[in-house]
């Protein structure tokens, strides 16, 4: 069967390798897996619901959810009739919910829970062309999405005529990006663009059949998405988590042998192992911190013999237990969205778990290149090398342009925003710093993050933030002074490791609140920031810094849903903290 649009994925694997459990996640508090026949079945009758509601070709239909088996299903009954799914992350506010639906011009819009709906009607108020409402809960009051199926049985032969007229070239998708700035984009992505993504990522992960996957970064960005038609494609079991309550417990209990993570997610379960760590006591805490060093100390090639003995002592006594936490069957974790610590990419790989760094953006469905442990595929501080029939161009200015058939079609609606970064060669000029090197990618920085002292230097604050984080003091850092004499950085203390500080060194802990204020505690981080600025150009050391009281989330402003720094609202928020680093 030849796969050209992406609900032919799963009809491929329900003709040549159908799966007892295609897609799973828990559904009134029970855990429920689809068979793959069972899925497309559901999807169909989604779908001849969703004509007989009125539904035509083209349609936008909107969805806001966590992962889990309705959002997939609801995608395949989109998918199918020809119509655009408009996917919205949770995590945006009532708003951000009614600019998008209005924008796109919605005509139904799918919620998962209480929480959602709520955010959902207040948007609806805002936009007349919602005409319908569907929870995947059940909720008193609202209309749950099941009462669709077995709706419009009459019109199959309606549905088989959809389905011939989609083609490779049509608009499958407008995904809003999340922006640090200004107000989201609507991204169009073709069946070509996310399906050639696909078939080219593939050889960079380690998927079989019957392999199992669990789901948990946002399906309604591109990257997870994409990751889930290429396990649907492989032939996987993919299990969904709605939310990263109880995370590990739920990894350890799917035993997948693949998933995907930010560098956030990465950097807590590395913290909390640390915790465990730091807890031991006697010859077991000796051996957990034998066993850190040697990690940090991991390289690709040139290990010697004594070294590899070492580590595989090290991976036996201390890192198996690492392997287990996750599962036990972890042959891949890809990394995408921010910048990894190359320290954490060491660690994780000397402990057996392949930890491989990616590059993609939503307008390059997503991914530009990765890394692969095999066929010499991986250095770290790289996103790996380009995948297959992708190109990748270093401009003058140093800027990274992409071009290949995951490129997108455009901004919708911005015709003057798609000639910013579409040439009239279809090159995408993705607004990040980069170089080439033996054929490995490496992003330096933002080419918008980049920000130029009073003295007239430019200085990249991502790769300075990274080696800040690698600190087992910091948390959180965000390198500042565009305009100003000197950067200086706004840090969010890692307040666990600080609380067991204070009580080593006998100094009274009463909160993040007070203890940021403690001259000890600033002088003490002072002393891990000077440790980078020993690496760093001098007009590029940080030369003050503001400790921060509270974390930055998503639900304070201070992070996207994809977790990035919006840079804005950060130094908006913390004005009185700048100041004070200025005055």
């Amino acid at each position: 069967m030849h796969v050209t649009r992406l609900f032919d994925i799963a009809d491929l694997q329900l003709a040549e390798f159908p799966q007892d459990t295609c897609v799973a996640s828990l559904e009134e508090g029970k855990l429920r897996s689809y068979s793959t026949k069972e899925f497309i079945a559901t999807a169909e009758s989604l779908a001849l619901g969703l004509l007989d509601l009125g539904i035509q070709p083209g349609d936008k239909v909107a969805l806001a959810s966590g992962n889990r088996a309705e959002w997939a299903i609801l995608d395949q009954a989109l998918l199918r009739i020809g119509a655009i799914g408009i996917p919205i992350y949770p995590t945006m506010t009532a708003d951000d919910y009614a600019y998008i639906l209005g924008h796109s011009e919605s005509k139904v819009f799918f919620v998962s829970n209480t929480d959602l709906l709520a955010k959902a009607r207040a948007a609806q108020a805002k936009v007349p062309s919602i005409g319908h409402l569907f929870t995947f809960d059940r909720i008193a009051g609202a209309t749950h999405w099941k009462e669709l199926l077995g709706r419009g049985a009459e019109r199959s032969a309606e549905l088989e005529r959809c389905k011939a007229a989609v083609k490779n070239s049509d608009l499958a998708t407008i995904i809003y990006t999340s922006g640090t700035t200004g107000k989201p984009k609507g991204v169009m992505l073709s069946h070509e663009n996310i399906l050639s993504n696909v078939e080219c990522s593939a050889p960079r992960l380690p998927v079989e059949r019957g392999a199992r996957a669990i789901s948990f970064l946002p399906l309604c960005h591109i990257y997870e998405r994409m990751l889930m038609y290429l396990y649907q494609r492989a032939g996987m079991q993919v299990r969904f988590q709605e939310t990263l309550e109880d995370l590990g417990a739920r990894i350890k209990e799917a035993q997948p042998d693949v998933f995907t993570a930010v560098p956030r997610l990465l950097e807590k379960i590395y913290d909390a192992i640390m915790t465990k760590g730091e807890a031991l006591t006697g010859v077991k805490r000796k051996l957990f911190f034998w066993s850190l060093d040697l990690g940090e100390r991991y390289e690709v090639h040139g290990r010697s013999t004594w070294y590899d003995l070492q580590l595989a002592i090290a991976r036996k006594l201390v890192f198996s237990k690492w392997r287990e936490a996750l599962g036990g069957r972890v042959k891949c974790v890809a990394s995408g969205s921010a910048a990894l610590q190359p320290r954490l990419a060491r660690i994780f790989n000397a402990a057996g778990i392949p930890l491989m760094e990616g590059y993609g953006l939503t307008e390059t469905s997503p991914v530009v290149s990765v890394n692969d442990a095999r066929n010499d595929g991986l250095r770290f501080g790289s996103v790996g090398r380009p995948i297959k029939d992708v190109q990748v161009r270093i401009a003058e200015d140093g800027e990274i342009l992409i071009n290949g058939p995951n490129v997108m079609l455009g901004y919708y609606k911005e015709p003057e925003l798609t000639r910013e970064v579409l040439d009239a060669d279809g090159w995408f000029h993705t607004g990040d710093i980069g170089e080439l090197r033996e054929g490995f990618l490496y992003i330096t920085d933002r080419k918008k993050e980049m920000f130029k002292t009073s003295g007239g230097k430019y200085v990249a604050p991502q790769p300075i933030e990274n080696q800040l984080k690698a600190s087992r003091f910091i948390e959180q850092a965000v390198v500042i002074g565009e305009n100003r004499k000197f950067p200086a950085a706004l840090v969010v203390p890692s307040f666990n490791f600080i609380k067991d500080y204070c009580a080593l060194k006998g100094i009274p802990y009463d909160g993040p609140a007070q203890i940021v204020k403690d001259q000890r505690i600033v002088d003490r981080i002072m002393v891990e920031v000077e440790k980078v600025n020993v690496g760093l150009g001098h007009w590029e050391q940080v030369k003050k810094i503001e400790l921060l009281p509270t974390e930055l989330t998503i639900d304070g402003g201070e992070l996207t849903p994809s977790l990035k720094l919006r840079r804005k609202p950060i130094l908006a928020k913390y004005a009185a903290q700048v100041e004070r680093i200025y005055a």
